[in-house]
This record gives C-alpha cells, sequence and structure tokens, in this order.
C-alpha cells in the first residue's frame, strides 16, 4: 500500500470530517487513553499505546456507537525545562540524541533551548505521526495542559478539593532535584520512575563522643545486633546535628550518604573519618548494652541509608553470609586484629516463624545454595525472607516487652520507643538507585515543610475510591488487586513544585500542580474543549466549572446561559468515561489518581467505567529506551513499512497487557501477508470475471460441502474476532480477523481449484461474500488498505462507517467442519497408503461404517470416559448388534478415536463423498469407490471402518 493512497484516504475522512464526534441519538462510546509527554519523537512503543483504543474506537463506530476518541498534550512539569536548558548549554549528550534519535535537524535544535519550542514542536510532531496513523482521533479537542483554558480547569478541581479538606499544606519526604531545587515526580526523572521513598529507624551506636548511625528497615532487629559494617573502601565524614530530636549529636556516615541527609537534617561537616581506624573498635547496644565490634564489609553501599549498616544475621541473609565469609577470611581478620570479636560473633534468635529454625536466614541461604555475597540470589533471599517474617512472623518469646507479638505490628511501636529513648531518629532514601533528574543530577529525598498535599491517606476518601474500582471492570482482572493494594498503600502525595511548566496553586502562586495531579481529570475537559478553546479564560470560573459539571447553578457564571446550556449538554452525553487505557507502572498513581479525583468531585453516575492496562515495549528483545537510542521511531516505521502494516504487527503481536516485542523480521512477515490479503481480493475480482460489485453480491443457495465449510469458518472467525475485540484482545481478534481466517481460505481456495476458474456461482458467491466480510473485519486494524479495496471493489461510502460484520450462529456447523475434515483425512491416508503401494493404482474403494458402529459411537461419547465395559454394557442392553465379540473390538478402538475425533452426531458420510469425490480423485489421481455394504471386499477390509474414518482398499 503505497503512501499515496494512505494520505489519499486521510485527507477524505478529514475532509469528511468522519471521526468529529458530537451528541446523537446513537448509544455513546467514551474512550481515552494517557495522553503523552511530547518531549521527544514518538517510537513504536507509542504506537502500540494509542493504535489499541483506535482499534476499539473503529470497532465500535462499526457496531454502531457514537464514539468519542479525543487526544492532547501533557506538557507539565520539569522535564522540557531540563532539556532546554542542556540544549542551551550544548550539552553533547542531548544535542546527540535530539539530532540523531529523535531527528531534529541541526536548524531547529537551537530553537528548542527555549521550553515552549519544545512543546510545540514535539506536539504538532506527535499529532502528525498519529494523523499518518490514521487514528479516528476529534482533533477539535486538542489541548496543551499550559492552554489558559485548561489551567482555569486545574483551578477550579483543586480549589473543589482543597475546599473538601483533602489538599492540605504541611511536612512531608518528596523526592527532589537540588539542582533544580524543585521536587520531582515520576515524569521528571530520566532513571528511577516508580521507585518508592522508605523510612528509615536511623539507630545510633555509641562510639567514644559519637555514634555510628545506621538506616534500617526493621529496627526490631535491634536486639540480634552482633556487630556493625563498615566499608574499608568508602569516604566516611563526622557530622553534627544542628537542629531537632538529636542536636547537639556527632553522628558517623558516609559522605555519599551525607548529599541525601543533608536535606533532610540540619548538619555541619567536622572533618574525615577514616573508617580503617575504626574498624575492630567496639561500639554498644543501645538497647541492650551489648559491646558491638566494627567488622569491614565491602557489601556496604556508601548511598544506601548512612552508608553504615548494624549486622543481624539470624534474619538478614546478607549478613549471614558477610559473616560467615568474614569468619573464613584469615587475612582479613589479621589485618584488623578481629580474632577474638569475629569468634564472639553468632547470630541471635529474634524471629519466630512457622517453617523456619531459630535463624531463618541460615536456611533461606541454604536454601537457595547461595555460596558467597557476590552471589545474585542473595537479593532474592533477603526479599523472601523479609516478606515472609513481615506476613507470618513474631517477635521470639525470650525478647522483652515485644515478645509474641506480629512482626508486622511491633515495627512502628519499637521505633517509636526508640526515638522517644533517644536511641534513634529518621531519615528517608529511595528504595532503589539510581534516581536521576531529567536535567542529569542526583536526586535526594528531601524534607519540605510548606509542600502542599493530596490527601490520598484519608480513611473516607480511600473508602470512596474503592467504590469507583469495584464498580469498573479492569482489564486484565488480575490488576484489579494491585489497584486495591495501592489504593490502600497510597500516603500523602506531594502535589506541587516551584519549577516546571504548569498551573499555579491559586491559593499560593510560588507553587505549581505537578504533572501526576493536573491530569487525574482531564477525560472530563474533553468532553467540553471544543468549546472552551476559542473561550476568554478569564470567563471561566469556579461557578462556570460547578454549573457544567455539577448543575450548580450561580449568579457568578459569566457565559451566556444558552453557550452553558449547551456545553453542560455535552459533557452530560458523554460522560461517564467508558474505558481508561494506560501503562502499568501507572497502576500504583496516576490510574489510583483518578479513582481518587473521580470519587471526590463528581456523583456515582459520572464515575469511569472500565480501564485497560498496558505492557511495555522491547525492540529486538530489549527494553525501549529513547535516552539510550534504543528505539524505532514511529515515523520512520511507517515509511518504511506504511502505517497498516505498523498497526497490524503492533495489534497481532502481543495482547495489550503483555509487553511486546518489535522484531523486524516479524514486520516484514506481516507485510507479505497484508500484501497477499490485497492480491486476494484482486483475485476474487477476476473469478467474478472482473465485475465484483460488494454491494451487489448475488444470492446463491449453497449445495457443496466445501462452500458451506467456508462459510461456517468465516462466521467463527467473525464471532472469534468480535467477541475478542469486546474485551481488548486485539491480538486474538487479529489472528481470527487474517492470520487463521487466510489459513481457512488457502485451504478453500486448494479445494476449489479445478472449479475456480469455470465462473462457478457457489464459488464466486463464497468469495464475494467472504470478501465483503473480511474487509470490514480487518477495517479497524489496516483502515487504509480496507477503504481502499472497499472503494475499489464497489462497497458503499466509508468502510470505516460500514457495519461490523454480523456472524450467524446457526452458519457455523460442527457437522460441516467435521465433514470436511472427512475429506482431508481420507486424501491423506489414500497418500500414505499410495506410498507404500509398489504397483499402479487403478481404484481406491472407500468403505463406510455401518449404522451399529455409530450407535456405539454415540454410547462412548455419552459414557464420557474411556469405560470399555460401561459401553459394552449400554451396547448390548440397547441390542444395536448381535455379535459381542465385534462389539468389544470396536469399543476399544472407538475409544482411542474419540478423543481425537469428538462424536457430532451421525453424519451421511456417503453424500459427503460422493460431494468431494472429483476433488478426491484429483488429489489421488485414482477413481475412487464408495461402498455402504461389504458386497465387494476382496481384502476383508471393511470390518475396519469406523465413523468419521473410512476404510481404505488400493486396486
Amino acid at each position: 500500500m503505497s503512501e499515496n493512497i494512505e494520505k489519499k484516504w486521510q485527507k477524505k475522512w478529514e475532509d469528511a470530517k468522519l471521526f468529529e464526534s458530537n451528541p446523537n441519538d446513537k448509544e455513546k462510546m467514551y474512550i481515552t487513553v494517557a495522553f503523552p509527554y511530547p518531549s521527544g519523537a514518538m517510537h513504536v512503543g507509542h504506537g502500540r499505546t494509542y493504535t489499541v483504543p483506535d482499534v476499539y474506537a473503529r470497532f465500535k463506530r462499526m457496531e454502531g456507537y457514537n464514539v468519542l476518541f479525543p487526544m492532547g498534550w501533557h506538557v507539565t512539569g520539569a522535564p522540557v525545562i531540563g532539556i532546554a536548558d542542556r540544549i542551551k548549554n550544548k550539552d553533547q549528550w542531548t544535542l546527540d540524541l535530539y539530532e540523531n534519535v529523535h531527528k531534529v535537524t541541526k536548524e531547529t535544535l537551537p530553537k528548542l533551548a527555549d521550553p515552549i519550542n519544545i512543546v510545540k514542536y514535539f506536539s504538532s510532531e506527535y499529532h502528525d505521526v498519529m494523523s499518518k496513523m490514521g487514528y479516528t482521533i476529534d482533533w477539535r479537542r486538542e489541548f496543551r495542559t499550559i492552554d489558559p483554558t485548561f489551567q482555569k480547569f486545574v483551578t477550579w478541581q483543586m480549589k473543589t478539593l482543597k475546599s473538601k479538606g483533602l489538599i492540605i499544606q504541611g511536612e512531608h519526604p518528596v523526592k527532589y532535584c537540588p539542582h533544580d531545587e524543585n521536587p520531582v515526580g515520576d515524569h521528571d526523572l530520566l532513571e528511577g520512575e516508580g521507585i518508592g521513598v522508605n523510612e528509615l529507624t536511623l539507630l545510633k551506636f555509641p562510639l567514644e563522643d559519637k555514634f555510628l548511625v545506621t538506616g534500617t528497615l526493621r529496627p526490631e532487629t535491634i536486639f540480634g545486633a552482633t556487630n556493625i559494617w563498615l566499608n574499608p573502601e568508602v569516604h566516611y565524614i563526622l557530622v553534627e546535628v544542628e537542629k531537632g530530636r538529636s542536636e547537639g549529636e556527632k553522628w558517623i556516615m558516609s559522605d555519599d550518604a551525607y548529599y541525601n541527609i543533608s536535606n533532610q537534617k540540619d548538619l555541619k561537616i567536622l572533618g574525615d573519618i577514616d573508617p580503617k581506624e575504626i574498624i575492630g573498635k567496639i561500639s554498644k547496644n543501645p538497647v541492650t548494652g551489648e559491646e558491638i565490634p566494627v567488622f569491614p564489609a565491602s557489601f556496604v553501599d556508601a548511598e544506601y541509608g548512612s552508608g553504615v549498616v548494624f549486622s543481624e544475621p539470624a534474619d538478614a541473609p546478607a549478613d549471614y553470609i558477610a559473616l560467615r565469609d568474614l569468619k573464613n577470611n584469615a587475612e582479613l581478620i589479621k589485618e584488623y586484629g578481629l580474632e577474638e570479636a569475629v569468634l564472639k560473633a553468632e547470630p541471635r534468635n529474634v524471629v519466630t516463624v512457622k517453617g523456619y529454625g531459630p535463624i531463618p536466614a541460615k536456611e533461606t541461604i541454604e536454601k537457595l545454595g547461595i555460596e558467597n555475597q557476590d552471589d545474585s540470589k542473595l537479593h532474592d533471599a533477603t526479599e523472601e525472607l523479609y516478606k515472609t517474617e513481615h506476613s507470618k512472623g513474631y517477635v521470639s518469646d525470650h525478647i522483652p516487652k515485644y515478645g509474641g507479638k506480629r512482626v508486622a505490628y511491633v515495627r512502628d511501636e519499637v521505633r517509636d520507643d526508640l526515638i522517644e529513648e533517644g536511641y534513634a531518629d529518621i531519615i528517608y532514601d529511595f528504595a532503589e538507585r539510581p534516581v536521576i533528574c531529567r536535567c542529569g543530577h542526583r536526586c535526594v529525598v528531601k524534607i519540605l515543610d510548606d509542600q502542599w498535599f493530596m490527601k490520598y491517606s484519608d480513611k473516607e476518601w480511600k473508602g470512596k475510591a474503592h467504590e469507583v474500582l469495584d464498580g469498573e471492570t479492569i482489564i486484565p482482572s488480575e490488576v484489579k488487586s494491585n489497584f486495591n493494594y495501592y489504593i490502600d498503600w497510597l500516603d500523602d502525595w506531594a502535589c506541587s513544585r516551584r519549577v516546571g511548566l504548569g498551573t499555579r496553586v491559586p491559593w499560593d502562586k510560588k507553587w505549581l500542580f505537578e504533572p501526576l495531579t493536573d491530569s487525574t481529570m482531564y477525560m472530563s475537559y474533553y468532553t467540553i474543549a471544543k468549546y472552551l478553546k476559542d473561550m476568554d479564560p478569564e470567563l471561566l470560573n469556579e461557578a462556570f466549572f460547578n454549573k457544567v459539571f455539577l448543575d450548580i447553578d450561580s449568579d457568578d457564571i459569566k457565559v451566556d446561559s444558552e453557550t452553558v446550556s449547551k456545553i453542560q449538554n455535552e459533557f452530560n452525553y458523554w460522560y461517564p468515561l467508558d474505558w481508561r487505557l494506560s501503562a502499568k507502572d501507572l497502576v500504583g498513581n496516576h490510574l489510583s489518581f483518578l479513582m481518587f479525583a473521580h470519587s471526590a468531585i463528581f456523583p456515582r453516575d459520572k464515575w469511569p467505567k472500565g480501564t485497560v492496562v498496558f505492557g511495555m515495549g522491547l525492540l529486538e528483545g530489549n527494553k525501549m529506551s529513547s535516552s539510550k537510542g534504543n528505539v524505532i521511531l514511529l515515523n520512520d516505521a511507517i515509511d518504511q513499512y506504511s502505517a497498516d502494516v505498523v498497526r497490524l504487527f503492533l495489534m497481532s503481536s502481543a495482547e495489550p497487557w503483555q509487553d511486546f516485542d518489535w522484531r523486524e523480521k516479524e514486520v516484514k512477515g506481516t507485510q507479505r501477508r497484508l500484501q497477499w490479503f490485497r492480491e486476494f481480493a484482486s483475485k476474487v475480482d477476476e473469478v467474478a470475471g472482473g465485475n465484483l460489485n460488494l454491494s451487489d453480491i448475488k444470492e446463491v443457495e449453497l449445495t457443496r460441502n466445501i462452500d458451506k465449510w467456508m462459510i461456517g469458518q468465516l462466521n467463527k472467525h467473525i464471532k472469534n474476532a468480535t467477541e475478542a475485540l469486546e474485551v481488548f484482545q486485539t491480538r486474538k481478534a487479529s489472528q481470527e480477523a487474517l492470520f487463521l481466517l487466510k489459513k481457512d481460505v488457502d485451504h478453500y481456495l486448494y479445494r476449489v481449484k479445478h472449479i475456480i476458474d469455470n465462473g462457478d456461482e457457489g464459488v464466486i458467491h463464497v468469495l464475494s461474500t467472504l470478501l465483503d466480510n473480511w474487509i470490514r473485519l480487518l477495517a479497524p486494524f489496516t483502515p487504509h488498505t480496507c477503504e481502499e479495496l472497499w472503494s475499489t471493489y464497489g462497497g458503499e461510502g466509508f468502510v470505516s462507517e460500514a457495519s461490523w460484520p454480523e456472524y450467524d450462529e446457526s452458519l457455523i456447523s460442527d457437522e460441516i467442519s467435521t465433514s470436511e475434515a472427512l475429506i482431508q483425512n481420507a486424501v491423506h491416508d489414500i497418500t500414505e497408503i499410495e506410498k507404500m503401494v509398489d504397483t499402479d493404482v487403478s481404484k481406491i474403494h472407500l468403505y463406510l461404517a455401518p449404522d451399529w458402529k455409530w450407535d456405539l459411537y454415540k454410547i462412548a461419547s455419552e459414557v464420557g470416559k474411556p469405560d470399555i465395559g460401561q459401553i459394552m454394557g449400554r451396547a448390548i442392553k440397547a441390542n444395536i448388534y448381535s455379535d459381542k465379540k465385534a462389539i468389544a473390538q470396536n469399543a476399544k478402538k472407538i475409544s482411542r478415536e474419540i478423543t481425537k475425533t469428538p462424536y457430532v452426531g451421525k453424519i451421511d458420510e456417503e453424500s459427503i463423498f460422493e460431494d468431494g469425490k472429483a476433488y478426491m480423485e484429483e488429489e489421488c489421481g485414482s477413481e475412487i469407490v464408495i461402498h455402504t455394504d461389504d458386497s465387494y471386499d476382496p481384502q476383508n477390509k471393511a470390518r475396519n471402518a469406523m465413523p468419521y474414518k473410512p476404510a481404505i482398499f488400493i486396486e
């Protein structure tokens, strides 16, 4: 399909305003997908994301729905600021990325030093490429999140939430970029999306006049501490705490950890610490008072926590194996004079958990066969044991005060007690690293005291979010439990930033709303965006939005009542949202936030009805990454293969919720199949004498089984494809709509090859009916190809507006399918026998099973299992045949055969073979004689005849 033909149909659709959706008397279908952040060019991963909703939108439109599929551009936040700065500063990596990966010309690149130009350039690029893909987007509703009219909408939304007490100000740890002096969200990150922030209990182990401070997620394990770990290759420092509960204390921590902790505590650096001078010294357990030696360990991560680790080898696999390794390292023991201390250090039981002994870490390591600290399975061991102890463990009875309490519940109690006693403090750190801002700098966890938060911790609000979830259809269904988890898990969310693009916090103008906060309800904005884009933003006050969305009357509305009524009616027609599509990494934030926002502001009848969660994209087996250059740009793929080939491959390679893999070899295979389809349409026209008119297919009564079989298979594939598309199974639907149907068509063409050029009315009718339905069946996947074929061969109007093919259940016949299988199996068996016969074949005799064997087959089907005795008993009782020995012999055969060929009822094998005789004789090269008795049976073959499997004698 040439580029010109695709452009031709895109222009025709545009001129006809085909996808401009307005309220009417049809049933509506409103579908949205996460709008893109256009800071770079679209790649094929984006292509999959936006093709899925388009295929569904096209399908539902053909089913008769009034479909709305809008698109906008998410440009809120700091990423484009960082990109613009790097371009302005001529950062070579960034210049190379945008010139070589995103294909920005040398002339245009300097203009992108202005972040607004980045937004304009790439949102325009997205628009153009989406149009080239043939998406059915209503572009009248297009907007950017920095448009003044949208900002008015966000202002209304946030004021409404604040009035309900759901936006608060306070102190909270946030992901933060020290370079930009700005809190960051996942969309602001180059690396580290989805990484959470952990609260660590900072335990203080006294050493002379200072403290070795160690961050831990498990303060209850302090009772089993054996030693402290320092990494002798790490740079440590001594700091003084200048404010807070630990004011005046001197702490030892790594220099790298200071970078993070200094954003949470007021610390003053006092000087350097040589870890080698501390290793071997004795500290003290602040809780038990026991002596705690300091040991060397290379596994200590200088960045995580404080860069100092206390060891509890009974429940921490890494500590257990590190202590074991140290005990076996005579050289290291000697270097630091640790002989006596190492000898004394032994794991001490802290946690009791069913299925484990007193030292769970030891058992876990032995079970997984972990040999040393470098074993990759060590991380898995830690995860497994920590989760098990958290969910099933109890603090052992010998531990004072806390013994017998559940680990999951006692942790906070231990932490609070340690803080109250002055033995601990609190710090925050990332669960994983690295976390890199798009400006290129390392992020930290910072505590801000004037930050604005969405109060997702509110229990009543969580309850309403759960109600939204309960009312939704989630695809795939197993993701629903993830939503339940995240709704419960979500805490207060920092919703404001100081730097970036976006909407100012109306009551605190030094802040802007961050990207994941201003994108929770824009689906409702789409419904009215076509009206608002040309309106004066100053007219769009809270009273206006309250009337449109909530039907609250006010004298403060500045827009005339007729316009307001029209806008309100449009919103009420399209809402609630029928389907929301987005990536699986947004389940824990955006998709859950959407449920919170809708539950708080809209009445129940406006809550979303369904969510589809997508998998990720791979390129030749590797994760796609624009920043690493591991992408295929969607525009390049279209130019090389065509939009329809790209669409078809993206839909057929994996279901939306599965990860898909762009593989060039498979894309080319898809290209060949689509070319075959075009050639097939031409072949049908040729068979019809060049007069094919899909709007006027002559009705013909079909008498041949093979014709009925093809029509039956067509209806089966239409049924399966329809059912698959209803639940977004685009891979299954495309497999049914093209690949599996093609296999059946190939078979049909082969079966009728001896009559296809004879002007046979039955063949012409079957092929014409097939093509008429097939073009419509493929139209959502390959719309340009199908429009061209529809137009070429007499289809009325646009195929995009044609009715979706309907299947007729009565035409899907197991009997017909079995009949065709009967012919094919017989041909196969004859061919195999002929290979073993040396002499020339003059005739092939087929012997059909007598009635009593059909009765026996039916009895075996009713028994439903290979129970020879029961089959025989019922057969004898029914008196189906006088020869009991023959019944027994055939019962055994049938028990084997029925698993391969299920009973579909008695079929008229004689007329089936007569119907297919000409084809079989051509295939086998010999005359075929069909026998219903054994009057001519020189080799006694007739006795072998079975239902669905005739006996064969070659003469």
